[in-house]
């Protein structure tokens, strides 16, 4: 018998598989730099409108959280279809086919057990209560972070909040969800030696000009003992902190992510914001922290109403971008390809007449050795799990 006419194993259907997953990793690389792209591209329309005197972190924060509301318009549609699907199909019975052998035809797959691990899909009751319980941790990141570009440099501030990935890990290890390595503990000292070098280089560095805050007296007593820069640094670490706690707390109220409409509690958190929040604005006025005015020129008009459209757009398409990069290559791959940020940002200012100096370039090198290095450890860990997953699709 010609042996050329044999079939050769799964080969063949392994490279296919192979070529495919390089292309789709390929793909989940370029939309992963979209996410940092837009991202990046937000903060700094966030400080250049600061910059035009619009010095206003809570109502930008309040305007861009809020437009997560228009996350339950497509929810509130597929749930009126949905309800009308099931009020003409409650007037159809179906004639079963054999009712002789019904009941002893039951497919495997029907009588299958759950393992405990499979917790049932959160209700829409429960993804609202679970929103309306992070909702402020959500807020208080994102305004940190926001009124952090008031007083710090951009690559600062995207520095400093990227930090959230080693945060994530200290929290994450008292919850009993991360575990603790050698390899993991050196990263984190190595990305909090590149904060240092971040913290030391603002020490020195002027508040640039233009982005004097709207209540002198107010952020004078907060940084009467450090600079502007420094008390910015705090916040975007601050803002870190915050993101942290929340995806630790969500991991561990939801357990798998697969059990939340992810844009069905984005959707719950911007109204919650709406209908929470509000007082929080009024004292803030009333207190002259922040006063509630419209910007004063149609420039500052224009890049408010910018901002606002941007972070939308970011709003509606990054969260779904992410996904799909994610899905086409790794969250790992993702988490540390995120710390891109950092050198987008660092030559965002450099570009903006505002280099960077020798520390701050190190110290974001730092920062990403020790995104890579902590993506190495998890990626051996799991490496083997993995080859075994696509040996056992191959053999199907």
């Amino acid at each position: 018998m010609d042996e050329s006419l044999l079939p050769e194993g799964p080969s063949p259907k392994g490279g296919a598989v192979s070529t495919l997953a390089k292309k789709d990793y390929a793909i989940g690389i370029c939309l992963l730099l979209v996410v940092v792209f837009l991202w990046t591209c937000s903060n700094f329309v966030t400080q250049d409108l600061y910059v035009d005197g619009y010095e206003k972190p809570f109502l930008v924060t309040y305007l861009n959280t809020s437009a997560f509301t228009l996350y339950l318009i497509p929810f509130s549609i597929r749930w009126l279809l949905g309800r009308e699907e099931k009020r003409r199909s409650s007037h159809y019975t179906p004639i079963p086919n054999e009712p002789e052998h019904s009941d002893m035809h039951v497919p495997v797959a029907a009588t299958r057990i759950p393992p405990p691990d499979e917790l049932p899909p959160l209700t829409t009751a429960q993804t609202a209560q679970l929103a309306f319980a992070f909702c402020f941790i959500w807020f208080i990141a994102n305004w940190s972070v926001n009124a952090s570009l008031n007083l710090t440099s951009v690559a600062s501030a995207t520095i400093l909040s990227s930090t959230s990935g080693f945060f994530t890990l200290g929290i994450g290890r008292i919850f009993h969800v991360e575990k603790l390595t050698m390899a993991k503990v050196a990263a984190v000292l190595t990305s909090f030696a590149g904060v240092i070098l971040v913290t030391v280089s603002d020490s020195s560095q002027p508040l640039p000009p233009g982005s004097d805050p709207v209540d002198p007296t107010f952020i004078t007593v907060l940084t009467k003992n450090i600079s502007k820069p420094i008390f910015g640094d705090v916040l975007a670490l601050m803002s870190a902190v915050f993101y942290a706690l929340y995806v630790i707390l969500l991991k561990v109220r939801i357990g798998s992510e697969s059990r939340i409409d992810m844009q069905q509690f984005f959707g719950f958190v911007g109204l919650f914001n709406i209908v929470s929040c509000w007082p929080l604005g009024l004292i803030l006025h009333l207190t002259g922290v922040e006063r509630f005015e419209l910007p004063g020129t149609h420039k500052a008009i224009a890049a408010l109403l910018i901002n606002a459209s941007e972070i939308m757009a970011i709003t509606w398409s990054s969260d779904y971008i992410y996904v799909l990069a994610m899905l086409k290559t790794t969250p790992l791959v993702v988490t540390v390809g995120l710390s891109l940020t950092i050198p987008l940002a660092v030559i965002g200012d450099f570009f903006l007449n505002k280099p960077a100096k020798g520390q701050v370039i190190i110290g974001a090198l730092l920062v990403i050795v020790s995104f890579i290095v902590v993506g190495f450890v998890d990626e051996s860990a799991s490496h083997s799990e993995q080859v075994a997953t696509v040996d056992e699709e191959l053999r199907r």
